[in-house]
């Protein structure tokens, strides 16, 4: 169990394969329509039903961080909320329909949270471990896209293609795609050892956001 203070509130985060934030309390701030915001003083816990690791984020005054749809849990009443569009997609098409079905790998949006003027806190749930990489200015690095949990605004980000020639799909050919999320730096990316399928990965692509490609 470890304790965490924020101003004169409490927050600990208790069990190991399903942690719970119980946290005793001045007032919580939330996001509209998904999470009430706390106030008086009293008790509240939150939690989700799956494996996971509870992350706890200090943010200094003027900072910002990209968080995943989805993987908020809690912030103190400083941090603030907004959202921008990803930019991240693909279309694919199945069979003879002549209809596109248009695929966002890490979410259509991103959460981003600041505190503009006074220290805040962040909690996260990320499904698995957890694994944080500080990137130098230019430094890449490859994942899969719903491995992402959180990533500094400066960190930017594209989709990644490899084609792989193997003996299977024969030596002239390029039949095999793999699905990837480049970030490069400077700046922070956090990443979980447990991520989902990708929706449509595997079907005829017809067009793609700005991406990278490497055949090998």
């Amino acid at each position: 169990m470890a304790e965490i203070q924020f101003g004169n509130s409490f927050c600990q985060l208790e069990g190991l394969y399903v942690p719970v934030a119980d946290v005793t309390t001045m007032p919580l701030a939330g996001m509209p329509l998904i999470m009430d915001a706390g106030g008086r003083f009293g008790q509240i816990a939150f939690s989700r039903a799956a494996p996971s690791e509870m992350m706890a984020l200090p943010l200094q005054p003027g900072q910002q961080v990209d968080v995943r749809e989805h993987l908020f849990m809690i912030a103190t009443h400083s941090v603030k909320y907004d959202w921008f569009s990803t930019d991240i997609w693909f279309t694919t098409k199945e069979g003879d329909d002549n209809e596109t079905e248009t695929h966002y790998p890490i979410g259509m949006f991103m959460d981003r949270f600041s505190t503009p003027q006074t220290p805040g806190l962040l909690l996260l749930h990320a499904a698995g471990n957890v694994f944080v990489r500080e990137l130098a200015p230019n430094q890449t690095i490859l994942i899969k896209p719903t491995s992402l949990i959180f990533k500094d605004p400066t960190v930017q980000m594209r989709l990644h293609f490899e084609h792989p020639q193997t003996y299977f799909s024969g030596w002239g050919s390029w039949g095999n795609r793999y699905l990837w999320l480049r970030l490069w730096g400077p700046g922070r990316v956090a990443v979980q050892s447990v991520f989902e399928h990708i929706e449509g990965e595997s079907r005829n692509m017809q067009s793609h956001s700005s991406a990278t490609v490497q055949r090998w």
